[in-house]
């Protein structure tokens, strides 16, 4: 079995250039997000010469980049430089400024002219309501759930993914994303749910060596690797 045979679209999310090539060569991850906090870990200095140079590399999997801005006046002009960036380009808006006001009109503004949107840091089916209804159905869209952080609320979060699935279907131009994957296991939930697409950490992603496999072969396979290390220890009980 192959990740490749899922229909869910894989996408890395990380900002270092050097592993996001590395994915993108083996073929298994069909888009790209970043973040200004993954930016900030990678060491980037220069928002747009890192933006330019990512594009160069990878010119055609879809790439979001964030908006950095507060108040939407300054945001939509980001927006509108990030989006002549290339045709790949998604623009990362929050759904939300840090003062709770939503960014639905400018969601609305920017969708119907023609911008690629990623709406970011979505919790809740209320908030999906009023992003999709923001969307134009001409343009292509990714609508991010944060799955990952609203499981670990202790919510269930599947159950929230598959009633997000239902109301993107209106607009069938916006694809539904699950965020925050914690493990493995998300990839397949996702699909279940109906998402199109999920991000995926590249530490989560080096764990699909191990989909499919056989379990009982697996099971051997972790008691022989416990007793190699018992006995490499050296301890005795008896």
């Amino acid at each position: 079995m192959k990740l490749q045979d899922l229909n869910i679209k894989i996408f890395a999310d990380g900002a270092n250039l050097e592993d996001m090539l590395s994915v993108y060569h083996k073929g298994v991850v069909r888009g790209f997000t970043t973040n200004p906090s993954l930016m900030k870990k990678a060491g980037v200095k220069d928002y747009k010469a890192y933006a330019r140079e990512v594009l160069q590399h990878i010119p055609d999997d879809p790439v979001s980049f964030e908006v950095f801005s507060d108040d939407f006046v300054t945001m939509e002009k980001e927006a509108n430089t990030i989006a002549a960036l290339g045709d790949n380009v998604y623009v990362k808006i929050p759904v939300t400024n840090t003062k709770g006001e939503s960014s639905a009109p400018l969601i609305q503004k920017l969708s119907a002219k023609g911008c690629k949107l990623n709406v970011t840091a979505i919790f809740t089916l209320e908030q999906t309501q009023t992003v999709v209804d923001a969307l134009s159905a001409d343009t292509p869209a990714i609508v991010s759930v944060f799955a990952g952080r609203i499981a670990d609320a202790g919510a269930d979060a599947a159950a929230l993914m598959k009633e997000a699935a239902a109301i993107c279907a209106a607009k069938p131009k916006a694809e539904l994303l699950w965020a925050s994957c914690r493990e493995f296991y998300n990839i397949i939930e996702a699909e279940k749910c109906g998402c199109h697409i999920i991000t995926v950490p590249n530490d989560i992603l080096a764990k699909s060596k191990n989909y499919g496999k056989d379990l009982e072969a697996y099971s051997l396979e972790t008691v022989q690797g416990f007793y190699k290390d018992a006995s490499g220890l050296g301890f005795t009980i008896l």
